[in-house]
């Protein structure tokens, strides 16, 4: 790494272990051992989504992820939990069994208790506030690090972008917090213009989804190829009894089918068939599983193609070494610049 990324990625480099503050951002059935490990060992952060995963398959990811990072002593990685999973405290047991360094509480506000479970398992904490006011709730609870991702990322998100997050929250807690910017990068000179204004490092999806380590389907990728920027759409909610997380995917029939999965959800959130807590886990199953026929059966007309809107950045495939050093070259092209200017 080149001096001046260097110095400004030290605080993040130091928090996870990595060569690079680069965390891979956690994408259900994409982010699991070979591509986390590849994060990893290419000198980045990679990070299991554990997603709707029973504590028995964490417990084998985990396994089977440190294997391919050198065991014990090997590459630091982490993993995200889902704070909505039903088994949260026994995925959380299980990340304790394996000496888990880092988890990523993702997905809605931790539950009492969860927060402190990692910290007794000496666990470091990274939390995502969708507001400044949540951020420093949750750096009192004891949040070792957060993760501010805008509106441009792939999966669930927040309204707000990344630009108008990161001029929020880096000048009111850079400096007293580390903080990881998330949504829509995809180039070196985004993640040094964040870095200047006091992120201790960033968090990329879309870039590696389609890396050669990826298991996902040919088909999966080639879509992202294809795609632009624009191509990435939210998901609407139809019914304002029924909040849902917004989803950004790349639009197909799949994006439709959720629409017609709301409505059958509210239905039955009326007929009293299901409560609200039920009827958001419902939700949480169809992305899963539409995620699954996209990502590993290839079914790219009916599964879910989850992206950020960097998607259009994502050209062809390559190892995530490379994906890596592109970055941080591009990123320090854009430091020494900006230095001589």
């Amino acid at each position: 790494m080149h001096d001046r990324t260097r110095a400004l990625m030290a605080r993040g480099n130091a928090f996870l272990g990595s060569d690079y503050a680069i965390l891979g951002g956690a994408m259900s059935w994409v982010s699991e051992r070979h591509l986390v490990s590849a994060i990893s060992n290419a000198g980045g952060f990679g990070v299991i989504a554990c997603g709707a995963m029973t504590p028995a398959l964490l417990d084998a990811e985990i396994a089977a992820t440190r294997a391919l990072t050198g065991g014990g002593s090997g590459r630091p990685f982490g993993v995200n939990l889902i704070t909505m999973h039903p088994a949260l405290f026994e995925l959380i047991g299980v990340c304790a069994a394996h000496g888990v360094g880092h988890v990523v509480l993702a997905g809605g506000i931790p539950p009492k208790g969860s927060i402190e479970a990692l910290k007794d398992a000496g666990a470091r904490v990274i939390c995502i506030p969708p507001t400044l006011a949540l951020a420093r709730k949750y750096l009192r609870s004891g949040a070792d690090a957060l993760v501010i991702e805008g509106s441009e990322a792939g999966g669930h998100i927040g309204p707000v972008s990344t630009s108008v997050l990161a001029q929020e929250f880096l000048p009111a807690l850079g400096r007293e917090a580390l903080i990881f910017v998330a949504g829509g990068i995809g180039r070196g000179e985004a993640i040094a213009s964040y870095l200047e204004m006091g992120a201790a490092g960033v968090q990329l999806g879309t870039r590696f989804a389609c890396a050669a380590e990826s298991i996902a389907h040919p088909a999966f990728k080639r879509a992202f190829f294809r795609a632009s920027a624009r191509e990435a759409v939210a998901s609407v909610q139809v019914d304002p009894r029924l909040p849902v997380i917004p989803v950004r995917a790349l639009r197909n029939k799949g994006t439709e089918e959720f629409t017609a999965k709301q409505i059958e959800v509210a239905r039955l959130l009326d007929a009293g068939a299901v409560d609200m807590a039920a009827a958001q886990l419902e939700i949480e199953h169809f992305w899963a599983g539409a995620l699954r026929r996209a990502v590993i059966d290839g079914d790219v007309e009916n599964g879910s193609l989850m992206a950020g809107q960097s998607v259009g950045m994502v050209t062809r495939e390559e190892p995530v070494a490379t994906i890596i050093a592109t970055l941080i070259a591009e990123c320090e092209t854009a430091l020494a610049g900006r230095l001589a200017a």
